[in-house]
């Protein structure tokens, strides 16, 4: 009896283990979001279920039973990087049609007589979805855009591919709501220049990879058993970086850039935007890092370098931060700590003008006094910058004896009295003069009335 039992668990954890590491497997591959629309027909497909991973060769069937015969004319809009997160994010097909960066994109799958959404597509190759289609329609791509389609005689008795490929935001000079958006305009220039030659056409949109790969860990590999749940971290972001005449000049990084205009207003992490870098300068004594964001609030920071006779060597300091808003402007001064040899960069975990604050208000007006700063571990360097990738050397706004080492020495000082004075007390014992000896006459003691 015993035996059956332990055989039949065994089978049910084997089938449970072979079940988790198939879905795991599954869900730890990549996809990209393919979309599909024609100024025709397309055969019907039914939507796929929530979770549910295209494969290749679903896909290949499906685009053998559209482009069975006949010629075709596709156009294969194809970006560097998209994931379905970049609907999801900024708006439109599969999420929150408000504000969306994809407006053209939301009106040609509308109008269109069918359109075929599939959300994860699996990718394994940048150049699957483009073999495929040459594999299908027989014919070399074209590389073209709006402006060279509008003078290209289209041969409408013979199959074309027209690609047109799409950029992805680089985090350096445009949000990726503003590429994404750029990107849509570029789409419906292409469709207004092929609905004015009235040829009939079949549009996909897809990526050449993933802007997100989610991973996860098969659970094959691990042990069996209970353990304890890790941490991901997140990527890490690029630093903000002004180059002059091609070489590194400025360099800046913070986890949040939060920034309130009243006591009781929510606060703004302008890290969480691209900004553009224009009116920032540089030279050998003096750099300026203007930070100007989409939102219409403008971030500056300036920073000098001089010689100090007493250390007899160059240190740069962080002189003021500037804040623009609504055509507002508020300064703040570095009241201590803020500065560094000018070959290091500086760093603090916290940067604030309000709790411990280094930046000091200095306007008088009322309005712009309610203006607060709070940088989280922000690290900035404006000279003696050796490359683009790196900081130099971070000298740390925290003094040495932080708060931590004096409750640490506090507390070893105190152990230590005590430990002295024990011993103290164990060097003053003395012994007794006489001892009573059970073998000899007994101790007496007199007694007196």
């Amino acid at each position: 009896m015993s035996r059956s039992r332990c055989s039949s668990r065994v089978s049910l954890m084997a089938f449970i283990g072979l079940f988790i590491a198939l879905f795991s497997t599954e869900s730890s591959a990549a996809q990209v979001p393919l979309l599909m629309w024609s100024s025709d027909s397309l055969p019907p497909l039914a939507s796929p279920a929530a979770g549910h991973i295209t494969s290749n060769e679903q896909l290949t069937a499906y685009l053998t039973s559209a482009f069975g015969s006949g010629p075709n004319t596709v156009l294969l809009f194809l970006q560097d990087k998209l994931s379905k997160e970049d609907f999801t994010v900024f708006g439109g097909v599969f999420g929150n049609k408000q504000d969306s960066a994809f407006q053209n994109l939301e009106a040609a799958l509308q109008s269109s007589p069918s359109s075929v959404k599939l959300p994860a597509l699996e990718w394994s190759d940048s150049s699957a979805t483009l073999a495929l289609l040459q594999e299908k329609l027989d014919v070399s791509p074209v590389l073209v855009d709006a402006d060279t389609l509008s003078h290209l005689s289209i041969n409408t008795s013979a199959s074309n591919l027209l690609l047109i490929n799409l950029p992805y935001c680089t985090g350096f000079d445009k949000s990726c709501k503003q590429v994404l958006h750029d990107n849509d305009e570029n789409i419906g220039k292409v469709l207004t220049v092929m609905k004015d030659k009235n040829v009939p056409y079949t549009a996909i949109y897809t990526g050449l990879q993933p802007s997100r790969v989610i991973s996860e860990t098969s659970m094959s590999n691990q042990p069996a058993g209970r353990s304890l749940l890790q941490a991901v971290e997140p990527s890490v972001k690029p630093p903000i970086m002004y180059n002059l005449s091609g070489n590194p000049c400025i360099m800046l990084w913070a986890q949040n850039l939060n920034i309130s205009l009243t006591s009781t207003s929510e606060w703004i992490d302008l890290a969480a935007e691209t900004p553009s870098l224009a009116g920032s300068f540089c030279n050998s004594s003096y750099s300026l890092l203007v930070l100007t964001y989409t939102s219409g609030h403008i971030l500056s920071f300036s920073m000098s370098r001089r010689l100090y006779s007493v250390s007899a060597r160059y240190w740069f300091t962080l002189d003021s931060v500037q804040l623009q808003s609504n055509g507002r402007t508020a300064s703040f001064i570095g009241k201590r700590n803020i500065y560094a040899p000018a070959e290091y960069s500086f760093h603090c975990q916290s940067v604030t003008s309000f709790r411990d604050a280094l930046l000091v208000p200095t306007n008088a007006d009322q309005n712009t006094t309610q203006w607060r700063l709070n940088f989280i571990d922000l690290q900035i360097q404006g000279f003696g910058l050796a490359n683009g990738t790196d900081f130099s050397y971070a000298s740390d706004c925290a003094g040495f004896f932080t708060a931590g080492i004096w409750m640490g020495l506090l507390t070893s000082l105190l152990m230590l009295y005590i430990f002295m004075y024990g011993m103290h007390m164990i060097m003053q014992l003395n012994t007794m003069d006489r001892f009573d000896d059970p073998k000899g006459p007994s101790i007496s003691v007199p007694q007196t009335e």
